[in-house]
């Protein structure tokens, strides 16, 4: 079983990065908070990898922080969610968010999340809400309002939430509303993790 790839960063989305490790290329998924802490394409990275063997397919999930591949390890544990639905989960916030978010009960909190639905929520709370005490700590989220227009990152961004599950309608108003707030840089990580923090808001 892999456990860790360390190797040259050739390709990173949102949902996947191809990982060239000494000329052979690792296709492995990995969740948004760890997309976030990527390098830029061309520069080395460490991945903690979770191995997945189906009956017809070999596929690695990999994370920036071993926070984030043991609260995997722990999704994946419960009944009825595999490890795709897990690392959709694991996108929704950055683990401490989740964490608390669990911890409190918060089911209209996990409900934001792109194919998290209340009876799943309920579950994840049920078999973890006494097992988030490593994952905690200090967090704010943020919320924000209303504005329009778009150019090529702003498609892009949109483009990578669509493809994440949000609906086109609700990702535009969310991406208007975080254009109409406080400045922030605009760079496709930073305006994706606001946009992001808005849905779920």
């Amino acid at each position: 079983m892999i456990g860790q790839l360390r190797g040259l960063l050739l390709v990173k989305k949102p949902n996947q990065v191809l990982l060239d490790v000494q000329g052979v290329g690792y296709e492995v998924h990995i969740p948004l908070t760890s997309f976030y802490e990527l390098p830029a394409e061309g520069n080395e990275v460490l991945l903690r990898i979770h191995t997945h063997v189906r009956e017809d397919a070999l596929l690695l999930f990999g994370f920036v922080s071993q926070k984030e591949k043991d609260l995997f390890l722990k999704l994946i544990s419960i009944s009825g969610i595999g490890p795709k639905l897990a690392i959709s989960i694991l996108s929704g916030g950055r683990v401490d968010e989740l964490a608390l978010a669990v911890a409190n009960g918060n089911i209209a909190r996990l409900t934001t999340i792109p194919g998290v639905g209340r009876k799943t929520a309920e579950r994840v709370i049920l078999e973890l809400k006494g097992q988030m005490a490593p994952f905690l700590a200090p967090g704010e989220s943020e919320s924000k309002q209303a504005g329009p227009a778009r150019d090529r990152l702003e498609e892009d961004i949109l483009s990578a939430l669509v493809n994440l599950g949000y609906p086109k309608s609700g990702a535009e108003k969310a991406l208007a509303a975080v254009k109409s707030g406080p400045e922030c840089e605009r760079t496709f990580e930073e305006l994706l993790r606001r946009t992001l923090r808005q849905l779920a808001g």
